[in-house]
């Protein structure tokens, strides 16, 4: 699997052939230790001040190498395909070579890293439903109103929410269809070679 990078990432990481092949191995370890720790502006600062560039540069640098280190351990993108997509960058062989040395040596710790951090993003734990239909009223005798009143239970951590959805029956049947749809494409062959060429 190939790692496309944007035009942004490609821009920020085109400061690395102007700088010497040490200043790109110190990089990769300050961007390593911000996976870890954080960002911090004075070792931007300092950094620039060495290099005689603009912070933003530098800060673009070491952000660019980081992106491109995370997402080449969390898709575990081999050797060839790590070069392959840094080939796209236009660098010389000996910056290539030390970008692909330092994601060999430096992968595992990432993905350690990657897997330590929280994810926020809720999963799925129960769905509760009830169904309420009004049938009258005072002023109208002979209506039919359905409501459908869904509790969806959440989880992210150690922690547990709710949300409370109402539709109507109309509503949540085109909800239903366009999924089915979409859950149908999913299945056709063009969007399974689509896949298997992200994994």
């Amino acid at each position: 699997m190939l790692l496309v990078l944007s035009e942004d990432h490609k821009e920020h990481l085109s400061f690395l052939p102007k700088v010497d092949a040490a200043v790109v191995g110190e990089f990769g370890r300050i961007a390593l230790e911000f996976l870890r720790r954080g960002t911090s502006t004075r070792i931007y600062e300092g950094a620039a001040r060495k290099l005689c560039v603009p912070v933003e540069m530098v800060k673009h640098g070491v952000e660019g190498l980081m992106f491109l280190m995370t997402e080449s351990s969390k898709h575990m993108i081999s050797e060839v395909d790590f070069l392959d997509s840094v080939l796209v960058l236009g660098f010389g062989e000996e910056l290539n070579q030390l970008l692909v040395q330092l994601y060999l040596q430096h992968r595992s710790q990432i993905r350690s890293v990657l897997s330590q951090l929280p994810t926020n993003v809720p999963a799925y734990h129960n769905l509760e439903w009830r169904l309420d239909v009004q049938l009258a009223s005072r002023s109208v005798h002979h209506q039919v109103v359905p409501k459908l009143t869904m509790r969806l239970l959440l989880t992210r951590g150690c922690d547990n929410s709710s949300r409370v959805l109402q539709t109507d029956p109309s509503t949540l049947l085109h909800l239903i269809a366009t999924l089915e749809i979409a859950l149908a494409a999913m299945k056709t062959s063009h969007a399974r070679r689509i896949l298997r060429n992200i994994k």
